[in-house]
């Protein structure tokens, strides 16, 4: 019985470590140590996202980032609205300046491999998988994304 409880306790808490960085990632944020409440802005933005407000979107999350701009969540979401609205030259200054600020962001990784697969460069977005790969201690949405993403584009995409 006891041998019974102590698996079932090792069970539930490494399920529950598995399901906060996807609720932190459902947010828009890294997974990373948690921060401050959320910058109102960025929330709003978040919803312009979700609600194809590219426009919107980036006019919140510049107001966010002139308070707070050593934050790569918010240059991460900069470059996935950029992206969303075809202006790729943007996105990735926005998804660089989020690795930049944090090496380990994983969404910005996986976005800029998207961004790179957009533009027909494999080899970057394969960089960008092993990066994730390496920060994926156990496998995490991002890497999954960005490889599923890889997979679709080389069968489109055969040599």
């Amino acid at each position: 019985m006891k041998t019974f409880t102590h698996t079932f306790l090792i069970l539930f808490v490494l399920n529950l470590a598995l399901a906060l960085p996807d609720a932190a990632r459902a947010s828009g944020y890294d997974s990373g140590p948690m921060r401050a409440p959320a910058d109102p802005d960025v929330v709003n933005a978040q919803k312009a996202i979700k609600d194809k407000h590219w426009d919107a979107a980036i006019e919140l999350l510049k107001k966010a980032e002139a308070r707070d701009p050593k934050n790569a969540d918010i240059y991460n979401l900069m470059g996935y609205t950029e992206r969303s609205r075809g202006n790729l030259d943007a996105a990735f200054k926005y998804y660089e300046q989020a690795l930049t600020l944090n090496p380990k962001h994983r969404g910005a990784h996986e976005y800029i491999g998207e961004a790179y697969l957009m533009t027909g460069n494999l080899d970057k977005a394969e960089e960008h998988l092993a990066r994730l790969d390496k920060l994926c201690f156990f496998p995490c949405s991002e890497y999954s994304d960005l490889k599923a993403a890889i997979a679709k584009y080389k069968q489109q995409h055969p040599k």
